[in-house]
């Protein structure tokens, strides 16, 4: 099997957020179960060429963007799974940002990704590829499959091939102006409500989960929460007329870069079998953050953009009481100001209990992870999250919200069974998120008990292994469904295990 992944942002060469980090590393898994991958990206400016090493191997890709034709280049690099694509073209991606600059969208993103997109189709057919499935990520993408349906529905290659479409975050759409369709060069009928009409403007994301063979995105618990008002964006009527269609599959973890057994930012390391290392982990945290060295003080940590989405004023509103508990806070993260102030107010009035760092730094959320007791996500709505999944490979318990990707890595902790990995609870408020910590805190006060969860913690498979091979296992139902087979293609749902 063939996949072309496309994707906006490709770790180790460019980066804005989380999708970055699965299309980096999603294709070295499925690598390892014997898929040949190829990725697609934007050639930015911030790329280094030399760095990488790429090398041109195509300058003439022509290609309609409205009444103007352009020309893309194509060059090529390895990368950790396979080789990589990059589409480049001087006026679209020379610039300093992916998507923005100073905090203001590019006004002609909408030509941007359109450009883009019918590159890669364009680019298939001029490198000879042969992909039985392109997967494609976000709204960025999302104009390849109806391009794919459409325009070169009776190309050999492309006719054929399947698509897969991951939303990666409901929240991010492609939305633009009517008079924008046209830049898309797509038949003017599927500017409308059926299609790629949303209220008068048009919706690249719409694209891509109305013409894509199979859709999914990054949590089972995610998959089902949008299809509802209160989280589908007002696409959940779309979502919920594919829900046959839609899957649920969790992204992984790098563990070579997040392990506590190899972490070089921890001043100890430790494993499942060994958790000597913790102790001078939380020591360490504590010096670097000029709190008392007390191994005795459960140290609760927080990594996380500072808004209501992460559910961080649920922490502020509470800190007072989690610190009353006998505890240390250590906070890092950056974003609204007004949270900035409460909590810098805090490190100020208890700066034995409370410890933080506004901005953002590599090593010390290596160390937060390594040296907490408990780490805190109480999010509002969490498409997926990582660091609930960093806490369990690093034996710090989690207290998280039940939504999203949360919902599906943390099990609630039974005492009398001794079955679970962490602590959640329901409802958005900061009473139930002190409620959940002071449970927490019970249990980290009987030593056997804290002991049997850390362990169930350092337990859990939140590699990308596993979710490659359920990547897989789509692939293969868009194909079959591409191809009008039965059987796989009509089978059970995906889902992302614990």
């Amino acid at each position: 099997m063939h996949v072309l992944l496309v994707s906006s942002e490709v770790v180790p060469f460019a980066k804005t957020g989380g999708l970055a980090d699965v299309a980096g590393a999603l294709p070295r898994a499925l690598a390892g179960l014997g898929i040949e991958v190829t990725v697609a990206l934007p050639r930015y400016r911030q790329i280094d060429g030399a760095r990488f090493g790429l090398q041109k191997i195509h300058d003439g890709i022509r290609i309609p963007v409205g009444e103007r034709q352009e020309t893309l280049t194509v060059s090529e690099a390895q990368m950790p799974g396979g080789r990589a694509l990059f589409l480049g073209h001087e006026g679209f991606f020379g610039r300093d940002g992916l998507y923005q600059e100073k905090g203001q969208d590019y006004p002609d993103n909408a030509e941007r990704f359109t450009a883009f997109a019918r590159g890669v189709t364009e680019m298939v057919r001029a490198l000879g590829l042969t992909p039985d499935v392109l997967h494609c990520n976000d709204w960025q993408t999302g104009l390849i499959p109806p391009y794919l349906r459409t325009l070169y529905a009776g190309d050999p290659v492309l006719g054929k091939a399947a698509s897969l479409f991951t939303i990666h975050n409901m929240g991010y759409q492609g939305l633009f102006p009517a008079e924008q369709f046209s830049a898309t060069g797509l038949p003017r009928e599927l500017f409308q409500w059926r299609a790629m009409e949303f209220y008068g403007k048009v919706n690249f994301l719409k694209g891509g989960l109305v013409y894509a063979d199979c859709l999914s995105t990054v949590s089972r618990r995610y998959s089902q929460e949008i299809q509802t008002p209160e989280f589908g964006a007002g696409l959940e009527g779309v979502l919920k007329e594919r829900t046959a269609d839609l899957y649920g599959i969790l992204n992984g973890v790098d563990t070579e870069e997040w392990s506590p057994a190899t972490d070089k930012h921890l001043a100890a390391r430790y494993s499942r079998d060994d958790l000597g290392g913790k102790a001078a982990c939380k020591a360490d945290l504590q010096r670097t953050m000029g709190l008392p060295v007390r191994p005795d003080v459960p140290v609760l940590g927080v990594i996380s953009r500072l808004a209501d989405q992460k559910g961080i004023d649920l922490v502020a509103a509470s800190a007072e009481a989690l610190l009353a508990e006998g505890t240390q806070l250590v906070l890092l993260g950056t974003g609204d100001r007004t949270l900035e102030a409460a909590f810098t107010a805090l490190q100020k009035a208890q700066p034995t209990r409370a410890a933080v760092r506004i901005g953002f730094d590599v090593a010390l959320s290596h160390k937060i992870e390594a040296g907490s007791d408990v780490f805190l996500m109480p999010s509002r709505y969490e498409p997926c999250g990582l660091n609930q999944m960093y806490s369990l490979l690093y034996g710090t318990i989690p207290v998280v919200r039940a939504t999203g990707g949360l919902d599906d890595t943390i099990v609630p902790f039974d005492q009398k069974s001794g079955e679970g990995n962490g602590f959640k609870f329901a409802e958005a408020t900061a009473e139930a998120l002190l409620a959940e910590v002071r449970d927490a805190l019970a249990c980290y006060r009987n030593r056997p008990l804290w002991h049997r969860l850390i362990q169930n913690a350092m337990a859990a498979d939140v590699s990308w292994t596993r979710s490659a091979r359920e990547y897989v296992q789509v692939y293969r139902r868009a194909i079959a469904k591409r191809r009008g087979e039965r059987g796989e293609a009509a089978g059970g749902r995906a889902v992302a295990s614990n």
